[in-house]
């Protein structure tokens, strides 16, 4: 599948520093961001809706100990 993604100045100098340093393509590291960005908000909204379950259990439990 292909895709055109529309650069700027500032994005087109990043790609040249990260080919150079990593030694991997433009396509590769366009893909690993999307990926890593991916992984990052599933994994920013499995926190929160583990946090929103724990407050929603231990709510009244971590009043108390906030009070005391």
């Amino acid at each position: 599948m292909a895709l055109t993604v529309r650069t700027d100045q500032q994005l087109e100098q990043a790609l040249d520093a990260l080919v150079e340093t990593e030694g991997i393509s433009r396509q590769e590291i366009i893909r690993r961001a999307v990926l890593d960005r991916y992984e990052r908000a599933g994994h920013t909204s499995r926190v929160e809706d583990s946090a929103k379950r724990m407050t929603e259990r231990w709510g009244d439990v971590l009043e108390r100990l906030g009070t005391e």
